[in-house]
């Protein structure tokens, strides 16, 4: 097992934590879904609900140089309820007893630097779920931005079913689609996926998750006293970055489409 690479980004990675930090995700998703869906982004001028509830955490990236937000993305577990999709598409039986991590509300500044934060921000989602022990990583993606994350691996939750309406995505059809977080490596590497070193054997110290908002006040515990692995302080993410075979792959500009 060779050594990782490490990698600086110019910008970090962290879980907003006070609500100054929330304020700022929010200005850029409002911003964000305003370039696309403007009718929608008039509803997100303040924090939603989902935003502060258990189980929920808000990210957020800022520049290094002058802590600009370029970028958010709030991830959900269906650790305290279910995910707020399942109101509009109950899941099936292979999903209803999985632990799951939805990801919604992504952000990012317009242009090329966006596209770079975006793909930051979906290894950040990866790695959460690697340490809360998640099994299936979900998100719905509207045609055409579904097919990026189909050529990620994620599978289609309703392949016969088309596109189906969202209510916490202002109704709007999506495609529900998910992926096995213990296989992912995996398949990316079969693959010859051209993300698979960034997400896999590359370190970036700049994707501070650290605690989550339940762990900083003490008030999630296990039945048996431990704090739940999302929760643990200082995760050693390092360790998440699996090292594997190289594989010869270039990212060549690969990033996830807004």
């Amino acid at each position: 097992m060779g050594a990782l690479r490490e990698e600086r980004l110019p910008f970090v990675v962290t879980i907003a934590s006070d609500e100054s930090s929330l304020r700022d995700a929010v200005a850029m998703r409002q911003a964000a879904y305003g370039r696309h869906l403007p009718e929608l982004a008039a509803t997100l001028s303040e924090p939603e609900i989902s935003d502060r509830e258990p189980g929920c955490v808000v990210l957020v990236a800022r520049a290094r140089l002058d802590g600009a937000v370029l970028g958010t993305m709030r991830i959900q577990t269906n650790r305290y309820q279910a995910l707020h999709l399942e109101d509009s598409a109950p899941l099936p039986d292979w999903l209803d007893s999985a632990a799951l991590a939805e990801a919604t509300r992504l952000g990012v500044v317009a242009g090329p630097v966006g596209r770079v934060v975006k793909t930051a921000l979906f290894k950040a989602f990866y790695q959460y779920c690697l340490i809360s022990g998640i099994d299936w990583m979900v998100i719905t993606a509207r045609p055409p931005l579904h097919r990026q994350y189909e050529a990620l691996m994620f599978a289609d939750v309703f392949p016969s079913r088309g596109l189906i309406p969202m209510a916490h995505v202002g109704g709007i059809g999506h495609r529900v689609l998910a992926l096995d977080v213990a296989q992912a490596r995996t398949r990316w590497q079969s693959a010859g996926h051209p993300l698979f070193a960034y997400m896999c054997l590359t370190h970036h110290p700049d994707l501070r998750l650290g605690m989550s908002r339940e762990a900083e006040v003490g008030q999630v515990r296990n039945d048996d006293g431990s704090v739940p692995v999302e929760a643990s302080a200082g995760a050693h993410l390092r360790d998440l970055s699996f090292g594997a075979d190289e594989v010869r792959c270039v990212a060549a500009g690969y990033s996830l489409a807004v």
